[in-house]
């Protein structure tokens, strides 16, 4: 991926095109949705070795064309496929103890740096064309398919299917190809790699800050290679290709501690994997670090003090609410306090800390931990989530009887959590004597910092906000935040996004939370004893001054670490 403004100052640095020329082009490139450097390739307007050679010494760069050069096997071998075609750059040939590699972004030292490691060799940069990576690209999947080509020619008959799958896992190139995915999305910082079965591929993904992209295309016939290979690395059944499976591993590094949960389902063309990363080495962040804004961060402070009640985390799958149970843990973890925790799976490892894993197998539920834990003298317990009429009885009487209790729920925003509580049977008056304050919450994908630009909405981008939002409320709280000064209207403020550059791909690097905190207040308890809605319980909340995970986010937004996009994307339901 060529980074767009490094392009256009080495254009005008090499004074291939003038300025005037740049500017035109540019502005033809955009209306056909096209980056620039393609536009003016596709069009002959430059010539692509005359320019990237020019380029090169402006760089001071050693210059390789590749476009018809056919890379030994060993030596392509070096760069991984994925980086190779996620990051362009491919390796070419080996001097001495050095090996050379082209690419069209010298600037990515991050990826280098993770090359070095892997090869254990230093490296040599070229600057290269683009013509020239496709070329080499090319011949990854050439190479692979001779690969496995070999592997897949024996025959699997009934009885020696075990055998022989387990024979395929330990292939080289199986091996290999394995090792890679595991090895890249924990570079990428995935959460999540999907390895999906169809009729004539299998399509490997990654979610990476919650947004899955595809990120290499195999061969069908390696298919039954990979999913032993997993099997076996995580202890399952090689032969069952019927029924679910589930299992786990670790990978261990001087520089990570990754564990991977892995589920095995049975799809229309085969088996499908999909491997959730957790890294047991990540540091735990702050409430600020998370998010949090001064007013909620006070809320959530003053309420923790408290001996006992209930804390309540809401949202749907993969809104970070364990992530900000830990963070509260974490503030909480004094050697004074003796704190349980019972979760499904335990995600991060806190020491001083009783971490216990549900196991419903042997009937070890979350209610059947909680009843246990009150034996155990606790000062705080976490619950990994209230599921059921059973835990949510035991967690509110222990929330009564001198326990502070954290715990999570599936709502979609905060004041639906006293209802939802009411659904579980659980009395109001517990409720409302109980809980003290609820954070409801989703992630949003932050700006790429490398990257960020200014814009304005514009009358058309206005009219499509107004279909979503109360744009008039959301005016009123930037100027109650002292974020919009005057009378502006919406088409004149300014807000910010990603171009897109080799950090990040697409405009955004990591997440962070936007949120909505409210405090269950003597006004706030009387509502709850009278059964009222969540409609009535959100009026209060908001006359009380509390800030919607919606106003967070465009309050985010105004400050350019998050875009308009995001905050449609993640409320609209």
């Amino acid at each position: 991926m060529i980074n767009e403004i490094e392009f256009i100052k080495d254009l005008t640095a090499t004074k291939i095109l003038s300025p005037a020329e740049i500017n035109k082009f540019n502005k033809e490139a955009q209306a056909k949705k096209m980056p620039l450097v393609d536009y003016l390739l596709e069009d002959k307007i430059i010539d692509e070795k005359q320019t990237f050679e020019k380029i090169a010494k402006v760089k001071g760069l050693p210059f390789v064309d590749l476009k018809n050069e056919i890379i030994r096997k060993d030596i392509l071998q070096f760069i991984p496929e994925p980086i190779a075609q996620s990051h362009h750059v491919v390796a070419f040939d080996k001097k001495g103890a050095t090996v050379r590699v082209a690419t069209l972004d010298p600037s990515d030292l991050q990826t280098f740096t993770f090359l070095e490691k892997k090869i254990e060799l230093p490296l040599e940069i070229f600057y290269t064309t683009p013509r020239s990576i496709v070329n080499v690209l090319k011949q990854y999947h050439h190479s692979l398919k001779a690969e496995f080509e070999n592997i897949t020619k024996r025959e699997i008959s009934g009885g020696e299917e075990k055998e022989k799958l387990k024979e395929m896992a330990e292939d080289l190139p199986i091996v290999r190809v394995v090792d890679t995915l595991l090895e890249y999305a924990i570079f990428e910082g995935a959460s999540d790699i999907h390895i999906e079965p169809e009729e004539k591929d299998v399509i490997i993904r990654y979610r990476v800050d919650g947004v899955l992209r595809e990120v290499m295309t195999l061969p069908k016939k390696v298919h039954p290679g990979l999913i032993a290979r997993i099997k076996i690395l995580s202890n399952l059944k090689l032969d069952e290709h019927r029924l679910p499976q589930d299992g786990r591993f670790k990978m261990e590094t001087d520089d990570y501690k990754i564990s991977f949960r892995v589920s095995v389902i049975p799809v229309f063309d085969g088996e499908k994997i999909v491997v959730r990363l957790l890294n047991e080495s990540s540091k735990i962040l702050t409430l600020e670090q998370l998010g949090f804004q001064d007013v909620a961060l006070s809320a959530i402070k003053r309420n923790i003090e408290k001996p006992n009640g209930m804390l309540l985390v809401t949202g749907p799958t993969g809104s970070g609410k364990t992530t900000t149970l830990y963070t509260v843990l974490n503030l909480l973890n004094k050697p004074g306090v003796n704190i349980t925790t019972i979760e499904d799976p335990i995600e991060y490892r806190l020491p001083g800390v009783n971490q216990s894993q549900v196991n419903p197998k042997i009937g070890y539920t979350f209610a059947a931990g909680l009843r246990a834990f009150l034996r155990q003298d606790p000062n705080i317990i976490m619950v990994g989530e209230i599921r059921d009429t059973e835990t949510a009885d035991i967690a509110v009487n222990a929330a009564m009887t001198g326990h502070l209790v954290l715990a999570t729920l599936h709502t979609n925003d905060a004041a639906t959590a006293l209802p939802r509580l009411r659904d579980m049977k659980v009395a109001s008056f517990l409720i409302a004597s109980t809980v003290n304050i609820i954070i409801a919450q989703r992630l949003v994908r932050r700006i790429c910092p490398n990257c960020i630009q200014k814009y304005k909405l514009g009358k058309d981008l206005v009219k499509e906000l107004e279909s979503y939002f109360n744009l008039a409320n959301i005016m009123a709280v930037y100027k109650k935040n002292k974020l919009v000064k005057g009378n502006k209207t919406w088409a004149e403020l300014e807000f910010y996004k990603g171009k897109g550059c080799n950090q990040c791909k697409d405009g955004y690097k990591g997440r962070m939370g936007i949120y909505e905190t409210l405090e269950v207040t003597a006004e706030m308890s009387d509502l709850v004893l009278k059964d009222s809605s969540s409609e009535l319980i959100m009026k209060k909340a908001r006359e009380q001054g509390m800030i919607t995970m919606l106003e967070d986010g465009f309050i985010k937004a105004k400050n350019g670490i998050t875009t308009i996009e995001e905050i449609i994307r993640v409320t609209k339901e």
